[in-house]
């Protein structure tokens, strides 16, 4: 009877040997075969990885391995009879240009000591601020990708969301997102009308357009609180902040303070001169210097803990974002850390995670860091700005919506302007001003128009299909991109002699394993299974004579330019690659 074995769908040509109980050589020699030009390291899918078994004549079925898809989901701490109050946890949000950042700016300035202004951390995640002798926790996100993906960790951070909408402008596409992520994390929604100081402000249509998007505010019998402000003059901030703490109070919330500490990374990087540094929200417990912790796959004994303006602090409670020194490790963005009662726990606990993601990682699973990576985004972005006209509203909405499909984590639309209608003056001058594209479906622009143009270098493309259009904001977002390095791997040789050793060259002779060696390239010397140095080839010999290339199974020698001494030993591997730079598009 065949046994069966259960392979990841990629699996790796060392990792599927090692369940055959086969010798990699073996296998690697079949690939070769069959075609396959395969290192250790390459992954196979599943139906290559049958064809191979079959070949070989083994009496032995693969099945595919069961993994889960779904995330284990945190649950939320839930407060005990002793639970006291705690900060509520706020995170604004809003359409680009509707002066979110502003606001924010406002709130914090307000409430910090000239002295102490500039002695905020740059690129914080998380700041308090105090008002009425409460503290409030601002969640500083990089955008509604931040927002959804902290969601979809399992993170029960915000409490109350507020919406920035702009007065002379509305509710925008991006306003429209950030009330469904507030929505689907079920967190309060109060609304800041900014800008109301400005001409052209216009409070009663906001109100009316929060109304289409199902928010209706209190004073049209809906539960929405709408409060107008303005982040230039200060006007309502401190009522916003009043109104922050009132819906806290309706929502009670308390969380247990007696017990371990326990709750999330929302940053982390590493400080020249102090190492690994996190950032983490509280969400229940007290932490205090000197407890141990574990997030993730790290491990510390807190050496320092500070508020995010940099002063040291004794301890810290529910709803209090912190800096914490002493991981002898990164963490990982969405981490939950917990306290727990010794090193030696703590160590074994953060040991089990690390082995655990390292065989996520082989089976290709979504990890903290590559979603860091995403939320990160807004740091990295390269953005096309854009105007869309078109004939009919229904017309524009579905070219915004479609534009958000091709955006990367690296490139992105952003929509400067739009409107129903043919391209007008104004639509030049905002182009020309924001060095935007002008972007028309199914409508025209007037000979006069164009003139205005060409004048002010705006480039105005007309199109009549969607996917034309599409493919052309496509095109310009590909030249955003940086190029790619791309490696190519060329062979391997294995060292069968030495002839010359000095600080900057390595002169060697050995045999093709496979491939064909060119030079120039550039290499990587393993020793057993521990890659031991880096070099570039910069000659090969045929016998006493210079070549061109070495073919496998050739012997010939190698000159090697180094940095530093290279201990080169017989019987070393070196694999030969080249890197390309390679133009990427979308």
């Amino acid at each position: 009877m065949a046994t069966t074995i259960q392979i990841e769908d990629n699996v790796t040509v060392g990792s599927l040997a090692e369940q055959l109980k086969l010798p990699v050589t073996r296998l690697i020699g079949e690939l070769m075969k069959n075609g396959i030009m395969a290192t250790i390291n390459e992954r196979l899918d599943f139906e290559t990885a049958q064809i191979i078994v079959g070949e070989l004549g083994l009496d032995i079925e693969l099945e595919h391995k069961k993994v889960s898809a779904e995330p284990v989901k945190r649950e939320k701490p839930v407060a005990g009879a002793n639970a006291a109050q705690r900060p509520p946890v706020i995170a604004v949000m809003g359409h680009v240009d509707h002066g979110k950042t502003s606001l924010l700016d406002a709130i914090r300035g307000a409430q910090v000591a000239k002295g102490e202004a500039g002695g905020i951390t740059q690129h914080i995640s998380a700041y308090q601020v105090e008002h009425n002798d409460r503290m409030i926790t601002f969640l500083d996100t990089p955008g509604h990708e931040a927002f959804a993906a902290i969601r979809e960790h399992g993170a029960h951070l915000t409490d109350i969301v507020i919406i920035v909408v702009a007065a002379d402008d509305g509710v925008k596409p991006q306003t429209i997102e950030a009330i469904r992520y507030a929505r689907n994390a079920g967190a309060r929604i109060v609304v800041a009308i900014n800008k109301v100081d400005k001409e052209g402000a216009n409070e009663a249509l906001v109100k009316q357009q929060l109304a289409e998007q199902n928010l209706l505010v209190e004073e049209w019998g809906g539960d929405i609180v709408a409060l107008p402000v303005s982040a230039k003059t200060k006007q309502g901030v401190s009522a916003l902040l009043d109104m922050i703490l009132l819906v806290a109070d309706v929502e009670d919330l308390k969380a247990d303070v007696d017990v371990p500490a326990r709750g999330l990374i929302i940053e982390a990087h590493v400080e020249t001169g102090r190492g690994p540094i996190a950032h983490a929200l509280i969400e229940e417990g007290t932490l205090k210097p000197g407890q141990f912790v574990v997030a993730g796959g790290a491990y510390a004994k807190v050496r320092n803990l500070e508020d995010t303006a940099g002063k040291a602090i004794k301890q810290a409670g529910p709803s209090t974002p912190v800096v914490i020194s002493g991981f002898k490790t990164l963490p990982e963005f969405g981490d939950e850390f917990m306290v727990l009662a010794g090193e030696k726990e703590a160590r074994t606990k953060a040991a089990a995670v690390a082995v655990e993601r390292a065989s996520g990682a082989a089976r290709g699973d979504m990890s903290s860091s590559e979603l860091l990576r995403i939320i990160s985004r807004s740091d990295k972005l390269q953005e096309l700005p854009i105007i869309i006209k078109a004939d009919v509203q229904g017309s524009l909405t579905s070219v915004a919506d479609s534009l958000k499909s091709v955006e990367t984590d690296e490139v992105a639309v952003r929509i400067v302007g739009s409107g129903v209608g043919v391209v007008s003056e104004n639509d030049i001058h905002l182009a020309h001003s924001a060095g935007a594209i002008i972007y028309g479906f199914n409508i025209s622009a007037a000979p006069n128009i164009r003139r205005l143009a060409s004048r002010d270098q705006v480039s105005i493309r007309l199109y009549n299909v969607i996917y034309e259009l599409i493919d052309d904001v496509k095109l310009e977002l590909s030249k955003l991109l940086t190029d790619e390095i791309v490696e190519r791997e060329m062979g391997e040789l294995e060292v069968k002699g030495l002839f010359k050793t000095t600080k900057a060259e390595v002169i060697a002779g050995g045999e093709v394993k496979k491939g064909i060696l060119k030079a120039p390239a550039l290499v990587r010397i393993y020793r057993g299974k521990d890659q031991v140095g880096e070099a570039e080839l910069v000659g090969l010999k045929r016998g006493p004579n210079d070549a061109t290339d070495l073919a496998e199974g050739e012997l010939g020698g190698i000159n090697l330019k180094t940095e530093g001494r290279l201990a080169l030993e017989l019987g070393d591997r070196v694999e030969f690659f080249t890197r390309e730079r390679v133009e990427r598009t979308l």
